[in-house]
């Protein structure tokens, strides 16, 4: 089998680590992993404390190799980090932000640290915090990353490295791209996208054949993601999600009306029975009426004063301008 230097800090036979999958169950794939060479991964995102203890008891079970347990600044949770100290695992992984305070008690409990980063300057960071390991994920990966190619990443990040070994992630899912990985100077790969397809992770088959049927133009970041995913809670966080795009093929497409043309007029017109039932007043849009022709057939045109054309603000009435009514109760 295949081996290199971090296969032996890790105390793995293959240089194969499966990336968490942050609050979905992934005991199987984790145990899985880690009986067939690998390291396995748990992630902690937005699961309490009591179900967090019971997969790593559960995965004890299953496995008497080394793993890993993951934590993120989206967000970070002390509770749980203070548990995975009391736990023990081989190593802590983190991404989206490098939290030297973090590293310093992780080497203090004896466990090994991996840091991602998805930049040069992340990296500087990592290394200068006295990380372990570090994953060079470039920005094809599924997960929250940023925008360097792994192609570029990871050569750079080795270069910088020194002894710390490197790991690549982002766009990898199989021999292949291990094969290149190595090539770049990387000591191994971290995967996520390909292992969330497989047999062992406990999520919808739906979704496990999303990801088999894709293409690479199928995915897209998702730009604004802080409007429905958890916030960042430590300093210096950043990542952007990559996802698949729902419906394939295309955006959504508009439901149709189905409240009848009455319905549909009230909405039009400002008198959507939405709204009333809100106790917000209808919309005043103003009523565009034709202008007047004089006796000799041509328009009339506004007046910009008393008296001369060319602009509103004359004295006829239907030149003056008419005011929006506020949605606001007090009108």
């Amino acid at each position: 089998m295949l081996t290199t230097p971090v296969c032996r800090s890790l105390g793995i036979d293959a240089p194969i680590i499966c990336a968490p999958f942050g609050p979905w169950d992934e005991v199987d794939l984790a145990a899985a992993v880690c009986q067939a060479g690998g390291l396995g991964s748990l992630g902690t995102a937005v699961r309490p404390l009591p179900e967090l203890r019971e997969q790593w008891a559960r995965l004890r079970r299953l496995t008497d190799r080394p793993f890993a347990i993951n934590h993120t600044s989206r967000p970070f949770d002390e509770e749980a980090f203070q548990a995975t100290l009391e736990e023990r695992p081989a190593a802590i992984s983190f991404h989206l932000a490098v939290p030297p305070d973090l590293i310093n008690r992780a080497h203090d409990a004896g466990i090994l640290w991996i840091q991602q980063v998805s930049s040069r300057g992340q990296a500087q960071e990592a290394l200068g915090a006295g990380a372990d390991v570090i994953v060079a994920q470039g920005g094809e990966a599924g997960g929250q990353g940023g925008d360097v190619s792994t192609m570029v990443m990871v050569p750079d990040v080795v270069d910088m490295a020194g002894e710390v070994p490197v790991l690549a992630a982002g766009g990898i899912a199989d021999g292949r791209g291990l094969a290149a990985a190595l090539a770049l100077g990387a000591q191994g790969v971290l995967m996520g996208t390909r292992f969330l397809a497989s047999q062992e992770m406990s999520v919808s088959q739906a979704w496990k054949t999303r990801i088999v049927e894709s293409a690479a133009s199928d995915t897209v970041k998702a730009y604004g993601s802080e409007r429905i995913l958890p916030p960042f809670n430590l300093p210096g966080s950043t990542g952007v999600p990559r996802c698949l795009r729902t419906p394939p093929g295309g955006r959504p497409a508009r439901a149709p009306r189905t409240g009848g043309p009455r319905r549909d007029r009230a909405s039009r017109d400002g008198r959507h029975p939405c709204r009333q039932r809100r106790g917000i007043p209808p919309l005043h849009r103003p009523v565009h009426r034709p202008r007047a022709r004089d006796p000799g057939g041509r328009r009339d045109r506004p007046t910009n004063r008393k008296g001369s054309r060319g602009g509103a603000g004359g004295s006829d009435p239907r030149h003056q301008p008419r005011a929006m009514t506020a949605l606001s109760p007090e009108t």
